[in-house]
């Protein structure tokens, strides 16, 4: 049987140059999971994702644009413009059967995607996510941080933002995972984290489609997660018709780097259900 390599790749779309990992199905192709990070990391959260796959999966995870070694275009980010780089990825790689995968800010890409190209996607993982535009409480803190960014750098926002991501004993337990999230943020330069930081603040609600997703849906949520509220999940589990919802104990924001096994525990249960 033919080893099963993740390859990196880039792609030109547009006015951007897109990296991403693949790691092709040797069986027959029947599904693609297409990976899409939080802010301000890139593609490397999710290798034991990949590493854990199905062989008749092709699994892919991309830098969205001016993150990783994608790069940024005209500057002039959005969710929308995001989503919209995601559509014609899609086209170009000819990828059918095609499950987003997306947490945080990668779950707004996934709902975004979906309202924009709903007959592209079969199924929708989104973890730590929601669908409700920023207030201005919301919009006010991401001001602040862009004004603290410029002011001091990435190493005091990288630093504190650790702190907020991850649950205590991840924080302890977890050098390794915690250094590759630091080094993530580290990689963005300070145009691109504070044009994503708008680009956060600037996001649609999306609420009105939720009643429209027709495909298979697993919500997952870190039960210590500091940053996405369970209520906001909860009320999309309600909404979306074909939904379940779990939460993965003793993980915060992002668990799928702080308990990978039962987060593609998880993953890989919903992708082999339809």
């Amino acid at each position: 049987m033919a080893e099963r390599i993740i390859r990196t790749n880039k792609i030109r779309i547009g006015d951007i140059s897109i990296s991403y990992y693949i790691k092709k199905a040797i069986e027959k192709n029947e599904k693609t999971i297409v990976f899409l990070h939080g802010f301000p990391f890139n593609k490397n959260m999710w290798k034991d994702q990949l590493e854990s796959l199905e062989d008749n999966i092709t699994g892919i995870a991309v830098d969205i644009r001016g993150h990783g070694l994608t790069t940024s275009g005209h500057g002039f980010f959005s969710i929308d413009v995001f989503a919209k780089d995601l559509k014609v990825f899609i086209e170009k790689l000819d990828l059918n059967n095609v499950t987003l995968c997306g947490i945080s800010m990668g779950g707004y890409i996934a709902l975004r995607a979906y309202e924009l190209f709903p007959e592209k996607i079969k199924g929708l993982i989104l973890s730590d996510t929601h669908h409700l535009a920023d207030d201005n409480a919301g919009k006010q803190k991401r001001f602040d941080t862009i004004q603290s960014v410029l002011q001091h750098g990435r190493r005091p926002f990288a630093i504190g933002f650790i702190d907020n991501l991850f649950a205590k004993d991840s924080i302890e337990k977890q050098p390794e995972a915690i250094e590759m999230i630091k080094s993530s943020i580290r990689r963005n330069t300070v145009n691109n984290i504070c044009a994503t930081l708008l680009a956060l603040a600037a996001r649609t609600d999306t609420s009105e489609v939720l009643k429209k997703i027709n495909v298979p849906t697993l919500l997952l949520r870190g039960s210590l997660d500091k940053i996405t509220p369970r209520e906001p999940m909860e009320h999309m589990h309600e909404k979306i018709e074909r939904s379940q919802f779990t939460e993965l104990e003793n993980c915060g924001h992002l668990p799928n780097v702080e308990d990978p096994l039962a987060f593609n525990k998880q993953m890989n249960a919903f992708l082999l259900e339809y």
